[in-house]
Formats: C-alpha cells, structure tokens, sequence
C-alpha cells in the first residue's frame, strides 16, 4: 500500500498544479497537520482519496473550518484496510494555545488509549505533529519533540512514525527519513510518498 505523507506546508504540485494521475497510485492520505482544511478537502475530493488528520500547532480554525470529508485520527487507534494507526496531533506547549501539550498533557493522553492499546495489541503508524525527544526536533520549546512518542515506539514497535512540525526550510538539516530502532521515521512537510509493506520512500 502506498501513503502520502503530507504537513506544515501545502504542496502546490498538488494543489495549483492539478492533476488526478499524479496520486493514481496512491492508497491513503494522512496529514500530520498544520495545513489549510480547504487544502485537505481538495485532496479528498479531487484525488477521492481517504485523508485522515492529526491537528498542528496552528490548526485551532479547524473547530470552526474542520476539513470536509475527511476524518480526524486524534486520540484514537483507526483501523484502516488492516493497518492500526494511531494519531497524537499537536506540539510542545509554549505559549498556551489551542492543540499545545506539555510533556505531562500528552503522557495523560496516552494513558486514556490503554484500552485501545490493549484491544487491538498496539499500533503500526503512529502519526503525530511533534517529532520524537531530540528525534530530529528542535532545541527551541516550541519544536522540541515529545519523550512519550519514543516510549511508545519503544513498547510498541510500530513500523512507521509519522511526524511533521519541524520544517525542512527552516536552515537546520532536518531528515527526511530517519529510523529509531525497527520504526521507519519519515518527517511529513510538505509531501512524501512511501511503500508502507517495505518502508521505500518512492518519491
């Protein structure tokens, strides 16, 4: 099955520039936030291709603009095609706005899924907005990744960490892909394709 990748930025290859056959072989879309709801909407509509989302940072005008036709993965593990994904949206908290966590918040968050967890044996995506603790994150408050993501990697071993939040424009050598232990780690900005069966990032 192949993904799309998407966050932080809209990518104009697809959104100005249209054309169906650029997704044609493309399964499933999933947002790691931060983007225009009406971009989503386009996506789902235009490519009809599902598009599941977590919340950014900056993604507090979805309570009044939610993206049409696409369905929202926060706080739950969605099965999709028998693929467990689990969707932790939001960065680290640094001025108190919408969709802002402490290391405490988002650890609390976690411990509400035991259920989930424990029901379907765990999760093989983990889609956040935030990257992992010192997990190709910033040093700086507001992009400093979450230490509860790594340990969830570490219990669960899932085989894919989906991340957005730290944008590969902003000047530090941020990764593409990485990997933290089994778990393929791709950083989402802008747009990614990869096989999820073998982890090849196609384009």
């Amino acid at each position: 099955m192949r993904i799309l990748a998407i966050g932080d930025e809209e990518s104009p290859y697809l959104w100005d520039f249209f054309e169906k056959s650029k997704l044609e072989d493309v399964d499933l879309i999933i947002s790691c936030g931060d983007l225009n709801p009406n971009y989503l909407s386009f996506l789902v509509t235009m490519y009809a291709i599902p598009v599941l989302y977590v919340h950014g940072n900056h993604d507090g005008k979805y309570e009044h603009t939610p993206p049409e036709g696409c369905t929202c993965i926060e706080d739950e593990i969605y099965m999709h095609n028998g693929i467990r994904i689990l969707g932790l949206g939001g960065s680290m908290r640094y001025t108190g706005g919408a969709h802002q966590y402490t290391e405490k918040d988002m650890r609390k968050r976690v411990r509400k899924l035991w259920f989930q967890l424990w029901r379907r044996r765990g999760f093989d995506i983990l889609v956040t907005h935030a990257p992992g603790y010192q997990l190709n994150d910033g040093r700086d408050l507001p992009h400093q990744g979450f230490q509860t993501f790594l340990d969830l990697i570490e219990k669960y071993r899932p085989k894919f960490f989906l991340h957005g939040h730290v944008h590969m424009s902003y000047g530090r050598n941020h990764k593409r892909y990485d990997k933290y232990q089994d778990t393929h780690v791709i950083n989402a900005f802008e747009r990614c394709v990869f096989e999820y069966e073998d982890g090849h990032i196609i384009r």
